[in-house]
């Protein structure tokens, strides 16, 4: 059948495309992240889960639509399909952890976001990922250009409209409109493109009267939606929090806050998860985190509270008289502000007493930028279990802790921990801390209390000396009144008896230190986190600890073996290479992706907001990359040879952009240079997705010479890149980058992408091995 169609019509639907499934992916990111408590490392699992069900969608329809006589109907479902879908999908994800049986404020392990979000993501990814092929098919049909070059056209088109979507998504869709609002203006905007679509190509249409009927019933809804999308926003976020009283919910630059009150409490949450109580906090343990320290410090003046100040700690630290300055900042400055919108009594004497300095900036950025020394430096969060809050317990951190801290300044900090059972996993991330913190100060004393064991860090040998006798001396000369027993729980941490117990919990032999750049705290978190609500994943998690650069060594050697024994059999098909090499390519951009997202976090800490302009630049890239290849091949060049300079300059950027992290980072000491740093994360953002994008014409071209059809080919060659992000989104986050870090995940990139341009060399007989 001849379609005779409007070229730029068919343009503006595959921009609306792109928009529509950049918008749809960090619509959902953003909605399972806040899910799955800010986890960082869940957002491998839910890109991978988007780009292999988009490859299931691009290999079913590569190989139907070839055959099918009604393309153009179809095109016009699949986007009706994927518009309806991303609503399901964001109101299931809101109802999620009611659906599955876990309590808000409750972890998720990393099994449950593995199958849920790849059955939340299923039909919006799927029906996405079948409009490309379906959308090359088309455009070559309407086309005078070659099948390469229509692949190549489609893929630069959806990538504009992928560019527009993450521009309009990170400067204004996410600032003023809330996730319906934004999925009601998807739908319409895909409604009134499928019907201009149709009044343009009335004449090509075969079943024209059903296609009207499915084509305005969804206009009308989606018409409808946007009116009622405010209220079923509301009903969502109720359901959510079934039988609780919510009175705050809003997303900020660093996640989502969520206020809770009942009888006059109020329970502050971040991503889900409960970060502040009251006005009655739980006081046992603010005394003990709050004077244990101050005791042990013999004059404290000036102190640094990062996170967890307001609701107690700050109360407690004024009681000491010889106190005369309190700095304190947030993680996210917006919890201050909630604080204030949600204040008690407590509250508004901490942050409004004439002694205290509430900093409405990141704490970290903060510490790094001021000028002032402490003698005491709070950190008011007790466990590394995101990028997030791993920050402040990394070897970056505590280097810079110890500028900021006075000659006998100290360092506190808590981890999990228990006075009656210790396992594995808890052991390896105190002793992992442990270690890290004994690479940067000379003295590291460690004070039990249930629940949590608090560090206290010195390159003064006075917290070595503290002892009972100091203690009751020192709450004599202060006057300070206490709740609970104070003296008396310092008597039993300081008891011969816990100090072999501890000796014991931190001898398990590992030398295992966290950074920011190998966060290999996040992973004993998460570890100790899934050995509580998911035992049957220790296992797992044990062998996973123990992958290391040295075993993807072994692996290429013995592949590269494996290739060279068999090479007088190996069958020249052209069949394998490119591919191979294009789904190596994959592998590298997620690689990218995640490392930049790892960096940023943990660096600035607020990629809820940055990663929708990442991913954007990064399709910046794509689309020049593609573009400088289709230009190539409207000139007749050497399609192969600059395929394999591609793949050797992805190779050394896989070095290069780690080496720059690591030896850059450090050096950052002002804002002008924190704001340069940005730049340059953009700028690596877009040449990743150059390279990535460079290699799909050509792998095209070089493809369609030997084998297949249009659609099969896109639909392979698609498909093998979404596949290779899949593998590398789950491996990447939880394993690679947690567990090798940025360094040696670079070169497990570099070993698999030798080993693919190797064989695909040898197909096209550039290199011969050595016959037996």
């Amino acid at each position: 059948m001849d379609f005779r169609i409007n070229k730029n019509t068919l343009k503006l639907a595959i921009l609306i495309m792109g928009f529509g499934g950049l918008i749809a992916q960090m619509l959902l990111l953003r909605e399972l992240l806040i899910v799955f408590s800010g986890n960082e490392l869940s957002i491998g699992i839910i890109l991978s889960n988007w780009v292999i069900l988009e490859a299931f969608g691009c290999f079913f329809f590569g190989k139907k639509v070839e055959k099918s006589k009604n393309k153009f109907e179809m095109f016009i479902i699949l986007n009706i399909i994927f518009s309806i879908s991303l609503i399901q999908a964001i109101f299931f994800t809101r109802i999620l952890k009611e659906l599955i049986g876990v309590s808000v404020g409750e972890n998720m392990n990393f099994a449950q976001m593995l199958y849920s979000s790849f059955i939340i993501l299923l039909p919006t990814s799927f029906s996405h990922g079948a409009l490309f092929p379906l959308s090359c098919k088309l455009y070559s049909t309407a086309s005078s250009v070659d099948n390469a070059s229509s692949i190549g056209n489609v893929y630069i088109y959806e990538t504009i409209g992928t560019i527009s979507g993450g521009v309009l998504w990170t400067y204004f869709l996410i600032t003023y409109f809330h996730s319906f609002q934004i999925a009601a203006f998807l739908f319409i905007s895909n409604s009134f493109a499928n019907i201009a679509l149709i009044l343009i190509f009335w004449k090509e249409i075969r079943f024209k009267k059903i296609t009207i009927i499915i084509t305005l019933i969804p206009l009308t809804i989606s018409t409808y939606f946007i009116i009622v999308s405010d209220k079923i926003h509301q009903f969502s976020i109720k359901t959510q929090w079934k039988n609780l009283n919510l009175v705050y919910y809003q997303n900020s630059l660093y996640g989502n806050i969520s206020v809770v009150e009942t009888e006059g409490q109020y329970i502050f949450f971040s991503n889900g998860i409960p970060e502040l109580i009251t006005p009655i906090p739980d006081i046992g343990f603010v005394e003990k985190f709050v004077h244990i320290p101050l005791f042990v410090h013999s004059q404290p003046e000036k102190l640094f509270i990062l996170s967890g100040g307001a609701g107690g700690v700050i109360n407690e630290v004024l009681k000491h008289p010889s106190v005369r300055e309190i700095d304190y900042a947030e993680l996210d400055p917006m919890f201050i502000e909630v604080m204030r919108k949600f204040s008690t009594p407590l509250t508004e004497y901490e942050l409004n007493h004439e002694k205290v300095n509430v900093k409405s900036i990141d704490g970290r950025l903060f510490l790094k930028l001021t000028k002032s020394k402490y003698d005491v430096i709070l950190v008011g969060l007790f466990d590394p279990s995101d990028l997030q809050t791993n920050r402040l317990f990394t070897k970056e951190f505590f280097v810079l802790a110890k500028k900021k801290l006075n000659d006998n300044g100290i360092l506190v900090i808590g981890l999990p921990g228990s006075l009656r059972y210790l396992n594995d996993e808890l052991k390896k991330l105190n002793t992992s801390i442990l270690n890290t913190l004994k690479k940067e100060f000379l003295y590291v004393r460690v004070f039990p209390t249930e629940g949590t064991n608090l560090f206290l860090a010195s390159n003064s040998e006075e917290i070595l000396y503290f002892d009972t006798t100091k203690l009751l001396m020192r709450l004599k000369e202060r006057n300070i009144p206490v709740n609970t027993p104070l003296a008396r729980h310092i008597e039993e941490v300081l008891h011969p008896g816990w100090k072999d117990w501890f000796a014991m919990f931190f001898n398990d032999g590992s030398n295992k230190i966290n950074s920011d750049f190998k966060p290999i705290g996040v992973f004993y978190s998460v570890c100790h986190w899934n050995s509580i609500f998911a035992p049957y994943l220790s296992k797992i998690f044990q062998l996973l600890e123990k992958i290391n650069l040295q075993m993807f060594f072994a692996l290429f050697t013995v592949l590269i073996l494996l290739f060279y024994l068999s090479s007088n059999k190996f069958k020249k098909t052209h069949k394998v290479g490119v591919p191979l090499c294009i789904m190596t390519t994959g592998f590298a951009g997620m690689i990218f992706d995640l490392i930049l997202i790892f960096a940023f976090q943990s660096i600035y800490g607020y990629i809820f907001s940055w990663i929708g302009l990442l991913v954007t630049f990064f399709m910046v890239g794509t689309s020049f990359g593609a573009c400088l290849s289709n230009l190539y091949l409207l000139q007749k060049r050497n399609s192969l040879s600059i395929f394999i300079k591609i793949d050797i300059m992805i190779i050394v950027f896989s070095l290069l952009m780690p080496f720059l992290f690591i030896n850059l980072h450090p050096q950052i000491d002002t804002s002008t240079e924190y704001f340069l740093l940005k730049i340059l994360f953009l700028l690596l953002s877009f040449i990743s997705g150059s390279l990535v994008g460079a290699q799909f014409p050509l792998a095209n071209k070089i493809y369609l010479e030997k084998n297949g059809s249009l659609s099969k080919t896109a639909g392979i060659l698609y498909g093998s890149d979404l596949i290779g992000g899949w593998i590398s989104g789950i491996l990447g986050s939880i394993v690679l980058l947690p567990v090798l870090g940025v360094l040696e995940t670079g070169m497990v990139v570099v070993l698999l992408k030798i080993w693919s341009l190797i064989i695909a060399m040898y197909e096209f007989n550039l290199i011969k091995p050595k016959r037996r």
